[in-house]
């Protein structure tokens, strides 16, 4: 007996449209059916509009039907983050400012993604601009952790991380400024890949902070990352930053193993505050994959003890400016009856909640006059640091094993009423974002408590292929990698 719709890989799915044993259609209403059954409980989803949904899909079965070639993820549903641009679709950031905005123009991964025939499948819901380490940010809802109720699924892209791991969707975009991707694929036990800065184009992603976002893919496995990921990297006119060096990731390439490759191990870093399970899943990987061939090199990251300090002064920097746009005067909430000025304090307090508030003032702070060569700029300089300890690091492997965070997920409300403890658990994953080099997340084990474990593989400046290929491995030897949360048990 084959194994239910909302079970099947991305990759299969796609597969069985191209030829024809099964249709758009029908994969669209097995996972409308799906995400009806657990998306209130779960909180994943701003917005979700099934008559879209089944229209698009009609539409690839009917280029099926035509004859026409169909592309790479044919009638495969593909969840969206909430702060990426969807012509005429509710985008909202999690955050009541833009609450009533609807974007007039697709970002460029949209373009790519119905260039390759998928399936846009409604909003997920995140932290607020992006900001947050658990979902609880939203505006409107947090979302649930669908291993464990209680607990948080990380953030800032636990609706599409999420989403993915209770079945609700195949694949997800979602967006990495400082973990935001790879932390809840650790949290709910999914694949998370943050590309290397300037891979995949910014075009039409809401803006948190520019030097740092990222628009990644959530999957289950390694291959179905790599499909996703090639379906929306490339060179794009639209955003200056986007780099021509991006290149496709060869799903032959992922089946190589591990041999000839070294993975680099940081043991400076795993000492202090890591949760004794997380080092033994490490620990456990390490040894794997070792006995499938792979050497292990000591590397040193020896400013990585500042990128948590170095992060908070750059983001918010950037925040502040990025956020200053809304003003209730262009776009978005207008709040207020008075003069200019009290029509900005009004909208933006109203607007802005308290995490974004408190980073933009933090911001703001770090700009100001008097202060900017002492944090922002020396900020700055301290980046430059880690990038070259990065590339230091590389002289001696091919990539870099380490845990996504520190601890695993924790309950809701925990961490709510202390931003520093909620900063401290992006203390692994920023420094890839600093340094701008891709980092992939992928599913190393369980607690005792049945809680997901994720380890991250950190690459060379696009050699997104070489981390994908070492996580394929590693999935492929676990029987872990591919377990489901009993909520994705349930009958539709």
């Amino acid at each position: 007996m084959s194994a239910p719709i909302h079970h099947e890989t991305a990759e299969e799915l796609a597969r069985s449209v191209r030829e024809g044993s099964r249709s758009a259609g029908e994969i669209a209403r097995a996972f409308l059916a799906r995400t009806g059954k657990t998306s209130e409980r779960l909180g994943t989803y701003l917005h979700l509009d099934p008559e879209a949904i089944l229209a698009q899909a009609a539409r690839v079965d009917e280029r099926k039907a035509k004859g026409e070639t169909l592309g790479p993820l044919a009638g495969v549903p593909v969840a969206i983050k909430d702060n990426i641009c969807i012509r005429g679709v509710p985008t909202t950031c999690g955050s009541l400012i833009l609450e009533r905005y609807r974007p007039p123009y697709d970002a460029h991964v949209i373009q790519r993604l119905r260039a390759a025939d998928a399936v846009l499948f409604g909003k997920t819901n995140c932290d607020e601009f992006a900001m947050g380490s658990s979902n609880e940010n939203s505006a409107y809802k947090p979302v649930r952790n669908p291993w464990d109720l209680e607990r948080v699924p990380g953030g800032s892209s636990g609706g599409s991380a999420a989403t993915v791991a209770a079945r609700e969707a195949p694949l997800a975009l979602g967006s990495d400024t400082g973990g935001s991707v790879r932390q809840p694929a650790a949290f709910c036990g999914v694949v998370g890949l943050k590309p290397t800065y300037g891979s995949v184009s910014r075009y039409g992603l809401v803006a948190f902070a520019s030097s740092l976002d990222q628009i990644g893919p959530l999957a289950r496995g390694a291959r179905d990352a790599a499909l996703l990921y090639d379906a929306i990297s490339g060179r794009d006119e639209c955003d200056m930053t986007s780099r021509p060096e991006a290149k496709a990731v060869d799903l032959d390439e992922i089946e190589r193993g591990v041999k000839g490759l070294t993975i680099g191990i940081p043991s400076a870093l795993l000492s202090e505050g890591l949760d004794p399970e997380i080092r033994a899943s490490l620990d456990a990987v390490r040894a794997e994959l070792k006995r499938l061939g792979a050497g292990e090199a000591e590397v040193a990251l020896p400013h990585a003890k500042h990128a948590i300090a170095t992060y908070y002064l750059i983001a918010p920097a950037e925040a502040s400016s990025n956020l200053a746009r809304y003003d209730g005067v262009r776009y978005g909430l207008r709040a207020g009856n008075g003069d200019l000025k009290g029509m900005y304090e009004a909208t933006r307090g109203l607007g802005f909640g308290r995490e974004v508030t408190r980073r933009i003032l933090l911001g703001t702070y770090a700009l100001s006059a008097g202060y900017y060569d002492a944090y922002y700029l020396r900020a700055q300089k301290v980046r430059t640091l880690i990038r070259r300890d990065f590339t230091e690091a590389f002289a001696k492997a091919d990539a870099i094993l380490l845990p996504v965070t520190p601890t695993p997920p924790f309950k809701l409300g925990e961490k709510a009423d202390d931003p520093l403890a909620m900063y401290l658990n992006d203390i692994y994953s920023i420094p890839a974002s600093l340094a701008g080099v891709p980092a992939v997340s992928f599913p190393a084990g369980f607690t005792k408590s049945g809680l997901p474990i994720g380890l991250q593989l950190v690459g060379k400046p696009f050699d997104e292929t070489t981390i994908l290929r070492i996580a394929r491995t590693w999935e492929k030897a676990s029987d872990d990698a591919w377990r489901a949360p009993a909520i994705a048990e349930e009958v539709a």
